[in-house]
């Protein structure tokens, strides 16, 4: 009880770390799904729309990586930026910018394999109905998206879900910089690690 009064007091308080580690967890995450929205959507629509050779092995690495272990992830971000990484000269490691690339390669396979779902539910006759009205490809395919955009929406929520609660790709490509890459969660494991559970609670 004493450590739940204390974290609503920081709470309450606006307490800078606190309120540091929501907004660089807010912004990284925000950014990042955003980002693989405007890919992950357009893609999963694609693949659900169009018949190719390939297409139930692509279908089966979506569904595999959606299940990839977010320290990987950051295992992998951390090799490409750092010094001698393929983006090394970019100095991207330990930034907010390593975390949502990150956390954009994390999300992809989620928004686009929930994207592709929700366009496949979709009624066969929309889109013939839609091209015998006259529209073109593309005013074809956003209306499509109109439709299925309760499908969408969920296919966003959840790559932001996952993207917020993870952690390896936090600690490997951010660093847990305080004040600059320090997001909820490694902030939650390091405080709570070192005695301050009411900061963690907070």
């Amino acid at each position: 009880m004493d450590s739940l009064t204390t974290a609503f007091q920081l709470i309450l308080g606006l307490d800078h770390d606190v309120l540091t580690a929501v907004r660089t967890s807010v912004m990284t995450s925000g950014t990042a799904i955003l980002l693989t929205a405007l890919f992950g959507i357009p893609l999963g629509g694609w693949i659900a729309l169009r018949s190719f050779v390939g297409k139930r092995l692509v279908v089966t690495v979506l569904n595999t990586l959606m299940a990839m272990p977010t320290v990987v992830i950051g295992l992998v971000v951390f090799g490409m930026v750092s010094r001698q990484g393929p983006l090394g000269e970019w100095g991207l490691l330990f930034t907010p910018a390593a975390m949502i690339l990150g956390q954009m390669i994390l999300a992809l396979p989620i928004v686009t394999n929930h994207a592709m779902v929700a366009v496949t539910g979709a009624d066969d006759r929309v889109c013939t109905t839609l091209q015998t009205l006259g529209l073109g490809p593309f005013q074809v395919f956003g209306r499509l998206l109109l439709e299925v955009r309760f499908g969408i929406m969920a296919a966003v929520i959840t790559g932001f879900g996952r993207v917020i609660g993870e952690v390896g790709v936090a600690m490997m490509a951010g660093g847990t910089l305080g004040g600059s890459t320090r997001t909820m969660t490694p902030a939650i494991a390091l405080e709570t690690s070192k005695g301050e559970f009411a900061f963690g609670l907070a």
